[in-house]
């Protein structure tokens, strides 16, 4: 038996004798199968073979990336909220070795794995195993949920507060149950925003955007946009990090907020003439 993880998105399936004929995450909209083919991989192979590390760094007080170095599957980078008493990681990735649990141990430990949406469940299982924590999934996305566990509490509601001051949001658009992490408390008591790619920064770290499928080109309605924007206009946040290590540093609510008016302008025909 095998828990099987896709090469292309890095989500785990639960054990199984035969590999699975396809990978239900990549069959979707919004994502896709690779031109090579569907391959599969397993979290032992991928120890075993030496070829990957998990690259740690301080980012700000308090906050610590987490990225598989050379890139797998989609490539996310995770991210580890450090408080007193309480860790948050926020997204996951799909490798995990002992070098990153005890690294992650010297830190405090991990007490909540809390996901954006369900490209970004990879290993999620394993790594609540390793610390014995619980996994905080929005219940909209259940049905996206390729390996089950009793670690998975399904939240419901448009906010959900883990611990003083580390709240999930609720936005949707990307996927229904997509959620972003609110960290009152960070950056210098500033705040900071971690969107997964619900929320992605673009190349300029000025700007953001929003889409219902990156990798297929597809947008999101401009009402959703609107609804998305005047919900993050309430959270507390100068800064945010997206799913790809692209940081906007400050003002970052503000960024948001343009940004959503500039997506909108585009879809509706008034930001340009073609």
């Amino acid at each position: 038996m095998n828990k099987y993880i896709c090469k292309t998105c890095g989500v785990q399936y639960e054990s199984s004798i035969d590999v699975p004929e396809q990978c239900l995450i990549c069959t979707e909209g919004r994502q896709y199968v690779s031109s090579f083919g569907q391959s599969w991989t397993t979290l032992d192979n991928m120890q075993q073979s030496k070829e990957f590390i998990n690259e740690i760094l301080l980012e700000a007080n308090g906050l610590y990336s987490i990225a598989t170095k050379p890139n797998f599957a989609i490539g996310q980078t995770a991210y580890l909220i450090q408080t007193v008493g309480f860790n948050v990681l926020w997204d996951c990735i799909a490798f995990l070795d002992k070098q990153t649990i005890e690294y992650i141990d010297k830190l405090g430990g991990i007490q909540a794995v809390a996901l954006s949406h369900p490209h970004y469940y990879s290993t999620q299982v394993e790594w609540a195993e390793a610390f014995d924590v619980p996994i905080y999934i929005h219940e909209d996305d259940k049905e996206w949920v390729m390996r089950p566990s009793d670690k998975i509490i399904f939240w419901s509601g448009d906010s959900l507060e883990l611990h003083k001051g580390i709240v999930l949001h609720r936005l949707g658009g990307h996927f229904r149950g997509g959620a972003v992490l609110e960290w009152k408390d960070g950056n210098n008591q500033q705040g900071i925003l971690l969107t997964g790619d619900v929320i992605r920064v673009v190349a300029d770290r000025q700007w953001v955007s929003f889409m219902y499928s990156y990798p297929n080109f597809i947008p999101l309605p401009a009402s959703k946009v609107q609804e998305i924007s005047s919900l993050v206009k309430g959270l507390k946040f100068d800064r945010l990090y997206d799913a790809f290590h692209r940081i906007i540093k400050e003002d970052a609510n503000e960024s948001v907020q343009k940004s959503a008016k500039r997506y909108i302008e585009a879809l509706s025909g008034t930001l340009f003439t073609t």
